[in-house]
């Protein structure tokens, strides 16, 4: 058994909330880099070029990538062997986040009720999900989502009967109606199967994976594949304008489900899907 303290976990997530608001994976960045390169319409190669400029700004003044810092997302994976001292978990969790919030001058969207819209006033408190594996570490992820393209996210419970193309157009008839709306290039998180609440969680989880990994299951890599090429194929482009790059990156999480449904989440990201870990 390993003892934790819990005050290890807020001051990783603080740090965590800072360095994803201001720094975009690398990954991510290059695959900005390539499209623009790729690109055949002018304007969308222009858009690329000043989305490029925007992140350099970023890192050069120590600003945030974007004003809207987002909702804090934060992924647990707590190995089994692991004991928390030192207080509660999640109180801990979001004493992070206030600091990361505070201290990073990161602006503060969040509201304590979904009706009466009162400002929380430090971005708390955080969506947390945490799952138990192996081990003795700690694995937090922690992933500002902002609600621009967070409105353009969909869920829809198709019949058994549905196949791989249903679900793909489904997909398209997302990111069609999405437009310019979540500030594309987008990137894309689709959850396959479980319920109605796990399929959302995974489109989710699909969100936070590197944009140079995909699925270790080569019929979901190849359908990640397939519907990056026919969403690019929209002509959407950078922010709505169109052009051939309108999503950067496809990844698919797939659950066992029940012989009756086929859940499907998709969960839009845009081109600035923050992410950010520390292992404890």
């Amino acid at each position: 058994m390993r003892e934790i303290s819990v005050r290890k976990v807020s001051e990783a997530v603080e740090k965590l909330c800072i360095r994803a608001n201001k720094i975009l994976p690398s990954d991510l960045t290059e695959n900005i880099g390539r499209c623009k390169t790729c690109e055949k319409n002018s304007l969308a190669k222009s858009i690329l070029s000043d989305l490029e400029a925007n992140l350099e700004a970023a890192i050069e003044l120590d600003i945030p990538i974007c004003q809207d810092t987002g909702m804090a997302v934060v992924f647990l994976e707590i190995g089994q062997d692991v004991h928390f001292v030192d207080g509660n978990l999640y109180d801990a969790v979001n004493e992070g986040v206030h600091n990361g919030y505070i201290n990073g001058y990161l602006r503060c969207s969040v509201v304590g009720d979904p009706l009466r819209r009162v400002n929380t006033k430090d971005n708390t408190p955080a969506v947390i999900h945490t799952t138990i594996v192996d081990g003795d570490k700690v694995k937090i992820t922690v992933a500002p989502k902002g609600f621009g393209s967070e409105n353009m996210s969909r869920l829809k419970m198709l019949t058994p009967a549905s196949g791989r193309e249903e679900i793909i157009n489904y997909v398209l008839d997302c990111v069609k109606k999405a437009g310019g709306n979540p500030c594309p290039p987008i990137v894309l998180g689709i959850g396959i199967g479980g319920d109605f609440e796990q399929c959302a969680f995974l489109a989710k989880k699909a969100l936070c994976r590197s944009v140079s990994v995909k699925n270790d299951d080569e019929y979901y890599r190849e359908m990640e594949a397939e519907i990056l090429e026919r969403v690019n194929q929209l002509d959407i482009g950078p922010q709505g304008f169109g052009g051939d790059t309108t999503a950067l990156s496809v990844a698919i999480e797939a659950a066992p489900t029940h012989i009756a449904g086929l859940p499907v989440a998709v969960n839009f990201g845009c081109h600035v899907t923050r992410h950010a870990l520390e292992v404890l």
